[in-house]
């Protein structure tokens, strides 16, 4: 039987290795810094849909995946990622019955939350932090977010994810 539930996990894993291959594509300077936060929303979404299977631990993992793809501090988006999911798994129950307007605005105060710590983790490092465009992939990513919840919810419909 533990086979059968591990089977279900790979869209799971397969979204996440699609949003960090999304993060990282190359495009050009001037619309990088507009380029939605693939890897948080689809934490969002697994986070909301399946909180037993992915929760701070996946948000850590990914994090640190992340962090090594871009070349970040070790543990800079691990901890904005965790710090953003603690909320998200917290009141999951409450958020996943918000129709899809009121989600959009819960999803945008979590990638606030999420630009934050990084912003944040990046004054203590001693970066420079004073650039508006930093907050340009939240707006991008809560304008994207019905098109990947729907996009997601197709494809857990389609691998029978409970």
């Amino acid at each position: 039987m533990s086979t059968r539930r591990d089977n279900r996990r790979w869209p799971i894993y397969l979204s996440l290795f699609a949003a960090l291959m999304l993060t990282i594509m190359p495009v050009r300077p001037e619309i990088a810094v507009w380029n939605a936060d693939w890897v948080a929303m689809a934490l969002i979404f697994w986070a909301l849909a399946t909180p037993a299977r992915v929760g701070l631990g996946t948000a850590w993992v990914a994090g640190l995946l992340l962090d090594v793809l871009k070349g970040a501090v070790l543990g800079q988006h691990a901890l904005a990622l965790t710090l953003m999911c603690y909320p998200l798994m917290r009141f999951h129950l409450r958020i996943r019955v918000f129709p899809l307007p009121q989600q959009c605005f819960t999803v945008a105060w979590l990638l606030l939350l999420y630009h934050f710590a990084l912003f944040w983790i990046d004054g203590i490092l001693g970066k420079p932090v004073g650039q508006a465009a930093r907050w340009f992939p939240v707006v991008t990513s809560t304008l994207m977010w019905p098109l990947v919840f729907e996009a997601l919810k197709r494809l857990r419909r389609r691998a029978a994810i409970n």
